[in-house]
């Protein structure tokens, strides 16, 4: 018999190295350690995470609200480049701005992440990205897993997924119930392509046009990987200001299904919500997807966001002070639609016109 038949297995052999698993989590407490609440009870390092749920006895009826998502293919990108403290970024966003849609404040997150081989920093860089997006949008780091795949993922492959808790009074829910003829549709600004519809770019981008990553787009005024790992604006605490200092009946969160789909999901069935591309410009990446895969139109529309991240409904006499209010954010939002009666129009909403010109 050979040594290696004659030498008893172990874990390691088999691929997992558990001591690089501890170095990772030992990386990153100081990150975790930024996101934390009053609420949040014990550190890292238990089997599950803790949160004091008396803090919501200050609600009269409070609803919790979950969700969960990843990042889809973007992460290649990130493996690609060697980035990886942008990606968590992108994590919190797609989890927490969906909570935050139903007027809720998020509270708590946890985190999973799947790699063929740990490298510690790494993992730390990764968590370092997800703790950042946790203190933009106001909610803790409770706990997470890395998970080390051996012989099912390649040893610099990963993946990142994520659930969140938010908690919203009852009679503070914000959806199709609130919604009237009349409301206005705020859009919010992009910053790029967010975490969707990368199959699509990627495909278009490198497999038909041939690109790189450290290619200089002169339109983007960047290099193609810089782009394309720009993160995911997180809009939670701007949504929360909204609830705050004006009226707001609904939000949509634009993700995977583009602007008219993801509008449509918070639109009562009697009304419809018409938005007019000629209020806004999209991006240069989106003209260098279209153009560069021979992509049609509704096609990108339907699998891209177009430039707009985050949509609010609000009373026509809300505008003013929602407008100034993301303004004084930083956020870049104008007044893109406009809900009316539907008729027999089939779908929720629709986007008509033709987008401006820069």
């Amino acid at each position: 018999m050979s040594e290696t038949e004659t030498t008893g297995a172990s874990y390691a052999a088999a691929g997992v190295d558990i001591e690089a698993g501890d170095r990772a989590v030992e990386l990153m407490k100081e990150w975790v350690k930024k996101t934390q609440r009053p609420e949040v009870l014990g550190g890292l390092g238990g089997f599950a995470g803790l949160f004091d749920a008396s803090a919501l006895k200050r609600y009269e009826r409070p609803l919790l609200a979950s969700a969960t998502d990843g990042v889809g293919t973007k992460v290649d990108i990130a493996r690609q480049m060697g980035v990886y403290d942008t990606i968590g970024h992108d994590l919190v966003a797609m989890v927490m701005d969906d909570i935050v849609v139903c007027g809720a404040e998020p509270l708590f997150m946890t985190d999973y992440i799947c790699v063929g081989k740990v490298h510690p920093e790494r993992v730390a860089a990764i968590v370092k990205g997800i703790a950042e997006g946790c203190v933009l949008a106001g909610c803790a780091l409770v706990g997470g897993e890395t998970a080390e795949h051996p012989g099912l993922l390649g040893p610099d492959d990963f993946d990142v997924a994520g659930a969140g808790t938010g908690v919203v009074e009852a009679d503070r829910l914000l959806g199709p119930d609130r919604i009237r003829t009349g409301d206005a549709v705020i859009a919010m600004a992009s910053s790029g392509l967010h975490s969707n519809g990368y199959s699509l770019v990627r495909h278009v981008l490198f497999d038909r046009a041939g690109m790189s990553l450290d290619q200089r787009v002169e339109e983007l005024g960047r290099t193609l990987g810089e782009e394309l790992l720009e993160p995911t604006k997180i809009y939670s605490l701007d949504c929360l200001a909204l609830t705050r200092t004006t009226e707001v009946h609904a939000f949509s969160h634009i993700t995977g299904g583009g602007l008219a789909a993801n509008l449509a999901r918070v639109i009562p069935d009697a009304l419809h919500a018409t938005v007019d591309r000629a209020t806004w410009t999209p991006d240069a990446i989106f003209d260098l997807v279209g153009k560069a895969g021979q992509v049609e139109r509704l096609e990108l529309e339907k699998t891209l966001n177009m430039g707009v991240g985050m949509m609010a409904v609000v009373p026509a006499d809300s505008v003013d002070v929602a407008l100034t209010t993301l303004a004084d954010r930083g956020v870049d939002a104008w007044v893109a639609g406009e809900i009316t009666d539907r008729g027999d129009r089939a779908t929720g909403a629709e986007l008509v016109g033709e987008y401006a010109t820069a």
